[in-house]
């Protein structure tokens, strides 16, 4: 048996300990792996390294991918599929392990209805996946976005300012969620909800007023826009607006400066939430959900993804991973409304 391995979409800390978990336990079944590099690039240009003990031995602490990766989506571009499949067969490739979040699932799911024999291993910070209670990425993404917020507390203490911390989370605001939760902050914006800015300029002129700092986390996706319409930007190759040029928590930043006639700074904390050693609970994760998908592999349980159960890692279907979007719920804000005081 020779498996290919992937990773797509966006880095996280996490994605070399699942490679390293799924080469181990591959290695346990007499079975060959190898490295597809850039993505769904790999196959799409049969571009392959081998991925042995040698190779992954090193990996359980190392944060992004030695795979590299991409937006790169085969069914956006003709005869794609195709090439992919018969790269596949001409590698002698019997299995495909596709490490990412919804946008390469989506394309490995697809790629199961045409045939090809497919396993899952959820990747993404933004911790959206349905059917798995966890994914990796996350925690170490919010332990980043937690050093923020203790110095920019530092400084805005330092200097009487409010302060405001732009996160990552394009439709689910668990890591602003969770952000805020763990800092202590004044109030969190979130995509999921539409906001109510003069009832967050208000909290926080009394906030302020008490404590002379304030912090508030805004996710990037959140809605805002002073003239009630905001431009589209540019899409990437599965469809989602490119946020960079925003600049939300900037103009957050400076509306709450206008309403609440206090000094008020923003930092975004971007690509650190992506990049550095894994978080002890990302680095057992990704090395689990790695060793889950070269024994769904062994059982020939195509078309599944790893996922952690409570306590269990098992295999659901890709189908019922990708059918809803898991985002943050009321009962959730109702949970970080109870700290806005």
């Amino acid at each position: 048996m020779k498996i290919g391995i992937l990773t797509g979409g966006g880095d996280c800390p996490g994605l070399n300990p699942a490679i390293r978990g799924c080469v181990y336990r591959a290695l346990d079944f007499g079975y060959e792996c190898v490295g597809f590099l850039d993505g769904w690039k790999g196959p799409y240009n049969a571009v392959t390294i081998p991925l042995g003990l040698k190779e992954v031995e090193p990996l359980v602490d190392r944060g992004g991918t030695i795979l590299g990766t991409s937006r790169f989506n085969p069914f956006k571009k003709e005869g794609a599929p195709e090439q992919v499949e018969a790269n596949l067969k001409k590698l002698g490739i019997d299995a495909l392990v596709a490490m990412g979040g919804e946008d390469t699932l989506g394309v490995a799911n697809k790629l199961h209805q045409r045939g090809v024999k497919v396993v899952g291993v959820p990747k993404t910070m933004d911790n959206d996946l349905s059917a798995t209670d966890y994914t990796f990425g996350f925690d170490t993404s919010v332990t980043r976005a937690l050093d923020a917020c203790r110095a920019l507390l530092d400084t805005g203490t330092s200097h009487r300012r409010i302060m405001v911390l732009e996160v990552m989370g394009r439709h689910a605001g668990w890591v602003a969620l969770y952000t805020a939760l763990g800092a202590g902050a004044d109030w969190a914006l979130l995509p999921e909800f539409k906001p109510d800015y003069a009832a967050m300029a208000a909290h926080l002129k009394q906030v302020f007023a008490r404590k002379k700092v304030a912090l508030v986390v805004v996710s990037e996706g959140t809605e805002f826009s002073e003239d009630g319409e905001e431009p589209l930007g540019e899409k990437d190759a599965f469809g989602h607006i490119i946020l960079k040029k925003r600049n939300l928590g900037e103009k957050i930043a400076d509306y709450i400066e206008k309403e609440t006639g206090v000094e008020t700074r923003s930092a975004v904390i971007g690509h650190m939430q992506r990049g550095g050693p894994p978080t002890l609970f990302d680095r057992i994760l990704g090395l689990r959900v790695g060793v889950k998908a070269a024994e769904l592999v062994s059982e020939g349980k195509f078309g599944m993804m790893a996922a952690l159960r409570g306590q269990e890692v098992i295999g659901v279907p890709l189908a019922e991973a990708l059918a809803n979007l898991k985002v943050v719920d009321k009962a959730w804000l109702d949970l970080a409304r109870v700290f806005f005081k």
